[in-house]
């Protein structure tokens, strides 16, 4: 598994949505499929919910991902001044199909 490049930041009473962009951990003409995994690695002091592969081209960092190339999933809580890791998992098209894996560091600021 390898750390995200993107890197996110929320305050302690912010509800986001998050995206993750994955195109640099899959093979040409690879997606994603099924429901990807997302969860806290070390704490649980994070509400993370409605976790899909994106259905829709989305932004992230300024650049368009493909349909089925990307993670969202809503965030809520957190404590100031803590980085948290959240673990993306998801199953790929490929044959076999392979386990992407990708860790996202999402840095809590006070209000």
């Amino acid at each position: 598994m390898s750390d995200a490049p993107q890197r996110h930041t929320k305050t302690e009473t912010e509800e986001r949505n998050i995206a993750l962009d994955l195109r640099g951990k899959l093979d040409a003409g690879e997606l994603l499929t099924g429901t990807p995994t997302v969860e806290e690695v070390d704490t649980a002091d994070l509400t993370l919910s409605s976790k899909t592969r994106n259905t829709s081209i989305i932004t992230v960092n300024g650049l368009q991902v493909p349909i089925s190339q990307g993670v969202q999933f809503f965030c809520t809580g957190g404590t100031a001044g803590t980085t948290y890791t959240i673990r993306v998992t998801c199953v790929t098209t490929a044959t076999p199909a392979q386990t992407i894996i990708e860790n996202l560091h999402l840095k809590v600021i006070s209000d």
